[in-house]
Parts: C-alpha cells; structure tokens; sequence
C-alpha cells in the first residue's frame, strides 16, 4: 500500500473482499482470468478515489465500497480490452491475460467485468450513480475508438490527443470522485468540484504514463518499454518534438509513428529529449495538478482531502 491508502485502509480491505466475492461465477475460466488480473495488484486509484471522495464528505454508510469495487471491474474491462486491441503482452509486470489465455477469452471476461458492474449498480439503485457510470462507460468506449482510428497518424493534434486521453482514462477518474460525492449526498457545487479534481489527476496520470513510455524501464514500469511507438500512438511527446525536431528528426517520427516501428526507439528518445518535449509533457501534467488541488479547496480539510492532494502529486512524480 501507498501512504495514502492509509487513512481508507479499513474500507480499501473491505473492497478487495468485495471483489474477490463477486468474481464469483459458474464458469471456472471467468473466474480464473478475474482473479490474475485482480490479483495482479496496481495502485487502484480509482477505487480509492471512491473511498476518500466520500470520506472527505462525511459520509458514514456502506455504498461507497460497492462503488470502489464497480470501479475497479470497469477499470478491469478495459484493461482486458486494451490488450487484445493493443496485442500487449506485459502489464504490471506479468503477461496479460490474452497473453496467457488468449484473445477470446479475455475479450468475454472483459463483457463479464462490465454486466457484473451493471449488476451491481442496479442493486445500489441510485439513478444518478446509473447515470455517471452509464455515461462514463460509453464514453470510454469512444475513446478506445477514437485511439485506434489515431493510431499510425503522425498528424494527430495536441487538442485531438488530449481529447482522447480526456475520454479514454480521465472520465473514469472524474466518475470514481463524482459517485462518491453523490452517495454523500453533496451538493451540486461539491460533485462538480470533486468530478473536476478526478479529471484533472487522471489527464495528469495519462499524460506521465505517455511520458514515462520514453523515459522508464520495463521493469519499473511493469509493461515494455516503447509499446505506445510500436503501436503508433502519436502521443504529446511526440506530437510536441515533432513541432520542434528539424525535417530530418521529424521524418523519423513520423515514420515511427507511420509504421508502427520502434526499431528506432532510442534515436526517437533522442530527439524526444533535445526538443524539450519531455518537459513540456511533465509540464502540462504539472498544470492538471495544480488544477487538481484546486478543485479541492471548498472541502474541508480532513485525513481524507490531504491523501486525495497526495494522489494529485503522486500522478505527476512516479516512476511506474
């Protein structure tokens, strides 16, 4: 655990009984698949982010741990998805799934993720919790598209790569934060600044993710170092040292990003590096945290805001 899953360590525990608990399923392979990726481990920000919203709230009843586990089966899906849309082959330092059983199979686990968060919305019965994950979820499915038809474009925008990473990973953040508040009964001005600050970490956290790809290692970072180049993803750094790079430098990124081609992975870095795209990507996570910890100034300042202002800088400075 994280420093700041401390003040929520209780209810995290509680969630991730939760969740082996609904894993539950006739199907022996469902429940195979279910249990590696969850037991896989990872931060689980977002179901996190469900338990502190709350708390921070003064919120004293149970929903808010049905609400962390729905999150994190939505967070699960996608997973599951990426990879076989991705053709991954390493999270969290262990083969994905599809890796390990196959495309089919983690494609119908993912759809078994999905209804089983459904299942449990309904039994939560709060239309406005139905509402922000029903619409978070078709939006992430937007997004998912909108990268693929980007990927292999060396012309992708800086506003249409901020607007996919805004619908693919910041939405989900920004629901985990908004439920919380709404099971709290906050009012619309507090759902609105809570939803503001989970947007804003989850663009920062995307932002560093896509950063990270050029700057990590492997095994720090649990997943193959130049995946995004291999899968020509025209993410901000590059868009960024494109914009920058003389012709030559600039062609070998579009043709990186053209080919899906990481041969070229270090000469990419390179440039990435001398055109200062590095910091400019840093430096625009950095602006998403500040306006992270802003959102978080109407509450009132408990345990449970000051671990949600450490996640905020916590997005920007990891390493993995």
């Amino acid at each position: 655990m994280l420093p700041f899953h401390n003040v929520v360590a209780d209810d995290f525990e509680q969630v991730n009984e939760l969740i082996i608990r609904q894993l539950h399923s006739d199907v022996g392979l469902v429940e195979n698949i279910g249990h590696y990726l969850i037991e896989a481990g990872g931060k689980r920000l977002r179901p996190l982010m469900v338990l502190l919203a709350a708390r921070a709230l003064n919120y004293s009843g149970k929903q808010h741990l049905d609400l962390a586990a729905i999150i994190e089966f939505i967070h699960s899906a996608t997973l599951l998805h990426d990879d076989v849309v991705d053709t991954s082959t390493l999270r969290r330092g262990r083969p994905t799934a599809n890796a390990q059983w196959g495309n089919a199979p983690s494609v119908l686990v993912g759809d078994f993720l999905y209804s089983r968060s459904f299942q449990m919305m309904v039994a939560i019965g709060n239309m406005d919790v139905m509402t922000i994950l029903s619409d978070t979820t078709n939006v992430i499915a937007e997004g998912e598209v909108q990268q693929l038809i980007n990927a292999k474009d060396p012309d992708l925008s800086e506003a249409g790569y901020i607007d996919v990473i805004h619908k693919k990973t910041a939405v989900l953040f920004a629901a985990a934060c908004e439920v919380g508040a709404v099971i709290a009964g906050a009012d619309q001005a507090t759902r609105q600044a809570l939803k503001e600050y989970g947007l804003q970490v989850g663009i920062a956290f995307q932002l560093v993710d896509d950063a990270l790809d050029y700057k990590g290692d492997a095994e720090t970072l649990g997943k193959n170092v130049g995946d995004d180049l291999a899968e020509g993803k025209p993410t901000l750094p590059l868009i960024y040292a494109m914009s920058r790079a003389p012709a030559a430098e600039r062609d070998t990124i579009r043709n990186a990003i053209s080919n899906g081609d990481a041969s070229k992975l270090e000469e990419v870095v390179a440039i990435v590096e001398s055109t200062g795209a590095m910091d400019y990507t840093l430096k625009a996570a950095e602006k998403a945290v500040q306006q992270a910890h802003a959102a978080l100034e109407p509450l009132a300042a408990t345990p449970y805001r000051q671990a949600m202002a450490d996640i905020a800088d916590f997005s920007l400075g990891r390493n993995h």
